[in-house]
């Protein structure tokens, strides 16, 4: 009767190793989505007397080339995008998204073309954008 109770025993714990292994691979193939979005952020396209002075001295310094980055003040974060020398005026830029994900706040934005009349006025801008929202501690990805 020893044995037999032993064998009982002994299948059992096969079973459960086989099911505690087969639960453990499955744990480990779910990723989680980094870049699925939590939520929306607010934001406010800030006009050039509304940006803070020493951002605004990091764009003057960046403005010729395009550039990407980041400012926080007072409880905010500012994200900033340029687009470099055009060789016209009459560009705008369009934020496409800016939300929060698990690991990032992710921001889209896209440079808008001048209207075919304003391409013949030869003067070179250097289009930026500068977006306000909610300070978030985590990494800024741009697209």
């Amino acid at each position: 009767m020893i044995s037999v109770l032993c064998e009982y025993q002994k299948r059992f714990l096969s079973v459960c190793l086989v099911c505690l292994m087969c639960m453990g691979v499955y744990a480990c193939g779910q990723k989680q989505d980094t870049m699925a979005k939590i939520k929306d952020l607010e934001c406010t396209v800030l006009a050039e007397e509304n940006i803070p002075e020493e951002l605004l001295e990091k764009i003057e310094d960046k403005k010729e080339d395009a550039f990407k980055m980041t400012f926080e003040d007072q409880g905010f974060l500012y994200i900033c995008v340029g687009y470099g020398t055009q060789s016209t005026g009459g560009y705008s830029i369009a934020v496409n998204a800016l939300y929060e994900t698990a690991n990032a706040v992710y921001i889209d934005t896209n440079l808008i073309g001048p209207k075919p009349e304003e391409k013949s006025n030869p003067v070179e801008s250097y289009p930026y954008i500068v977006v306000k929202t909610e300070f978030i501690e985590k990494p800024v990805v741009f697209d």
